[in-house]
């Protein structure tokens, strides 16, 4: 059986875990009130209030500063959970959910940021007649091509180089032979969050 130096150094832990379980509580960290806790205080509290006699005066005189500590917070709790239940307080976040929350903002604002560059991006245009011999123009549309995709938050894994620019190149004689033309221009631009690709006629 514990002592009664024991049990009060027992009671004056419980009151500092009950007040950091509370402040979980209230501020949305914890589902319930820690009840055990303080079904355990109040069991404590009442035994050596029926057993005043058995203590010393260094003893009762620390239990009575206990208990009027205890009963300052019950009060407080008391309070504070009426709020709760009528909704009248907010909740106030734990730090860890303050961080997550501006985690949060700072990605939203990421994307937000993303979207305005997408939407604000203005189109990329290359104009060629010979793309199997430029080679410089033809790694330029597939950079602005591959770049808007990636600002677009678009799939880019089965893009490629070399089929960029067989693309390219097959697609400059077909417009050519069918319309008798000269030059193709390649126009990227991004179009309600999607990117294009268009191939033109030059006249």
């Amino acid at each position: 059986m514990a002592t009664i130096d024991e049990d009060l150094s027992q009671i004056e832990k419980d009151i500092r875990q009950l007040k950091i379980e509370y402040d979980q509580y209230f501020g949305g960290g914890r589902k319930r009130p820690p009840t055990e806790i303080e079904w355990r205080i109040d069991l404590l509290v009442r035994r050596y209030n029926e057993r005043g006699g058995d203590m010393k005066s260094h003893q009762r005189f620390r239990f009575n500063n206990l208990n009027q500590t205890y009963a300052k917070y019950k009060d407080i709790f008391r309070k504070k959970t009426k709020q709760k239940e009528e909704g009248i307080i907010q909740r106030h976040f734990g730090a860890a959910a303050k961080q997550i929350e501006a985690a949060r903002a700072k990605e939203h604002a990421k994307e937000g940021a993303v979207a305005a560059a997408v939407g604000n991006a203005k189109a990329f245009r290359m104009v060629c007649s010979h793309p199997e011999n430029e080679a410089d123009k033809v790694e330029k549309l597939y950079e602005a091509f591959l770049q808007a995709k990636q600002l677009a938050g678009e799939h880019t894994g089965r893009l490629s180089r070399s089929s960029f620019n067989q693309f390219v190149q097959k697609k400059t004689k077909e417009l050519q032979k069918q319309k008798n033309c000269k030059d193709v221009e390649y126009v990227v631009e991004t179009v309600d969050g999607q990117v294009k690709l268009k191939a033109l006629v030059k006249a």
